[in-house]
């Protein structure tokens, strides 16, 4: 049984938070995440009671925050299914997918190879590609939807098509649409043409049991925020002989095994060799214990739970003549939809008026309009706390919630 007022009694920011004088609703999960006790007493604990840096001196605080660092690695480790040396710390899912580009596809690509991106690509999963292909000469291509989706027919299509595939980078779930791809079958084909295969995980990590061997992906990025965890930390999953084989992306102090006068530097081994200077401590504490959290309840339990949500919301909005929903079969906790006639951040504008927060626009995912032939969206987003009741007042307030000038002149 999910026990919903248990979970939510964890989170200080469902305790009686108002926005324009209206309890608060939040919708935009899809963005960031609330986070829980659990995870900011972890934060705190590091702030109040063992404060030193990683791996920088031989005393017994050092040493207490080198274990919690690498406990951390085993959490996420475990958490995805990869060996502990294939966890690289970043700042979060772009720096992440950055250093892939930047320290594999930079050495790696030539003139005219291409990589295989869709039109519903997140910026961090797009413009990274494209400086690579500016400073290699190789090129972008974009794989043909089916229905608004990637699928694997699509994929051997494009391999057929374009000769010099090297990487194949795709969200595992769009974080417009919502959809799943099938990452297992799109890494086998990318395998058979000697591509690699890089997957965002952003909004699959934190909603659906993900599992790094058996999806044989040779990259999966996900960020801590999106997941109940702290801003400024996500992590880089990959396979470990890539990561030996790739360049160095930021050098500094804590990344190498020596360096000397005749700039000879010897780099220490993935994962360290990409953790330059000093870590976000507090951020992998807090990475942490959102871990831990997420584990209480059981992804499959969260995954199934936001399935619920989206299946209850989907048949009160389709009752809406004037809404129009632009991912009705997603299988996801993300609805995208307008409201004819109103523009995206005019309808957000009203429902903020409400309480109630979404996201409006493009989703930094700026070709999305010629996927579904509309330039911005409103998207409302669910995650583990959202209960049935906010879904309520968020419909009510879309049929009832009167004219769009009433945000403005109230």
């Amino acid at each position: 049984m999910y026990k919903l007022d248990e979970i939510r009694n964890q989170f200080p920011m469902l305790n009686n938070k108002t926005m324009q004088g209206q309890p608060l609703v939040f919708l935009d999960n899809a963005s960031t995440t609330f986070k829980p006790y659990s995870v900011i007493k972890a934060i705190e604990e590091y702030y109040s009671d063992y404060t030193a840096n990683h791996h920088r001196g031989d005393y017994d605080l050092c040493y207490k925050v080198d274990m919690k660092v690498q406990e951390v690695r085993r959490k996420i480790a475990n958490f995805i299914n990869s060996e502990v040396n294939e966890v690289v710390f970043t700042s979060g899912d772009t720096e992440a997918l950055n250093l892939i580009a930047y320290g594999y596809a930079l050495s790696n690509l030539k003139k005219d190879d291409v990589i295989l991106l869709s039109l519903e690509e997140h910026a961090s999963n797009t413009l990274p590609w494209y400086r690579i292909c500016e400073l290699t000469g190789a090129r972008v291509e974009f794989v043909d939807l089916e229905d608004k989706k990637i699928t694997v027919n699509k994929v051997k299509e494009a391999f057929n098509k374009y000769q010099n595939i090297k990487i194949v980078s795709f969200a595992h779930v769009g974080n417009v649409l919502g959809y799943e791809i099938d990452a297992k079958s799109i890494a086998k084909v990318a395998h058979e043409h000697n591509a690699i295969f890089v997957l965002d995980g952003a909004q699959s990590v934190p909603h659906i049991k993900t599992d790094f061997k058996d999806l044989d992906v040779d990259f999966i990025t996900f960020s801590a925020h999106k997941m109940c965890g702290p801003t400024g930390i996500g992590a880089l999953i990959g396979k470990y002989e890539l990561l030996q084989k790739m360049s160095l992306f930021k050098t500094g102090g804590g990344m190498n095994v020596k360096f000397n006068k005749n700039m000879e530097v010897i780099p220490l081994d993935a994962p360290n060799k990409f953790e330059a200077g000093t870590l976000n401590i507090a951020g992998i504490i807090g990475f942490g214990a959102a871990i831990d959290f997420i584990n209480s309840i059981g992804i499959d339990n969260i995954h199934n739970y936001e399935l619920e949500l989206a299946d209850y919301a989907l048949s009160k909005l389709e009752k809406c003549k004037d809404i129009v929903i632009y991912n009705k079969d997603s299988k996801s906790g993300i609805i995208a939809f307008n409201r004819v006639g109103v523009f995206a951040q005019d309808e957000a504008t009203l429902l903020n008026s409400k309480g109630i927060a979404v996201r409006s626009g493009q989703h930094c995912a700026k070709m999305i309009d010629e996927v579904i032939d509309t330039v911005a969206t409103v998207r409302a987003s669910f995650y583990l706390y959202t209960s049935k009741k906010e879904i309520d007042v968020f419909v009510d307030n879309l049929i009832n919630g009167g004219d769009i000038l009433d945000a403005y002149f109230k």
